[in-house]
C-alpha cells in the first residue's frame, strides 16, 4: 500500500476515534448563546460595505471608531438570526493579504434559504464575482471571495444542521 494510502487509512481510523470518544447520540444545550460577532479586517470600509451590504444584502447596523486604535473602523452586518459580521480596519498599519493557515479563517459559511440562495447567485455573477459551486457533488453551497479575499459560503441548509454533501463514515 502506497504512503498517501496508509496516511488516509490512519486519517479515517483517526476521525472513527474522535467520533467515538467525543461525539454525543444526543446534542446537549451549549453553554453559549451564538455568535455574537466574527471579527475580521478590511482594507477599505466603503468596498466592504457595497459588497456585503449591496451584494450580498446583509445590512449595515452599526459603525463607530474602533476603541482599541484610533482612526480605524469597526462595523458590523446583519447576518441573520441575532448573528452579525463585523470589521476593522486598520488605516496606516500597512497591512497585507495572508494565506490561509493554523490559525487563520478558511472560510465563513452564511446559511440562507433556497429562494435567497438562487437569488444571492445572481447577484454575484451580476456584480462579477466568480464562485465556485454548485458542482463536484456540493448542492447545497456557493463559494465565493470578498474584495479581501475572505473565502464565503452560501449555504442553503438550515443552522445546525449538518451539510446533505457531507460524506458519511462509518
Amino acid at each position: 500500500m502506497a504512503t498517501l494510502e496508509r496516511d488516509l487509512v490512519k486519517l479515517s481510523q483517526r476521525r472513527a476515534e474522535l467520533r467515538a470518544q467525543f461525539l454525543r447520540d444526543e446534542r446537549p444545550d451549549s453553554n453559549g448563546g451564538g455568535v455574537h460577532h466574527l471579527a475580521l479586517i478590511c482594507a477599505d470600509p466603503e468596498r466592504t460595505i457595497r459588497f456585503y451590504q449591496d451584494v450580498l444584502g446583509f445590512p449595515l447596523v452599526e459603525l463607530f471608531e474602533n476603541r482599541d486604535y484610533e482612526g480605524s473602523s469597526h462595523f458590523f452586518f446583519d447576518i441573520g438570526a441575532g448573528n452579525m459580521l463585523a470589521f476593522f480596519d486598520f488605516p496606516g498599519l500597512g497591512l497585507v493579504p495572508v494565506p490561509e493557515g493554523l490559525g487563520g479563517v478558511q472560510h465563513i459559511a452564511i446559511s440562507v434559504t433556497p429562494e435567497t440562495f438562487e437569488m444571492l447567485k445572481g447577484e454575484l455573477a451580476a456584480a462579477g464575482v466568480d464562485y465556485i459551486g454548485p458542482d463536484r457533488g456540493i448542492k447545497e453551497s456557493v463559494y465565493f471571495k470578498d474584495p479581501d479575499g475572505i473565502q464565503v459560503e452560501l449555504i442553503r441548509q438550515p443552522l445546525m444542521e449538518v451539510p446533505e454533501s457531507a460524506p458519511q463514515e462509518d
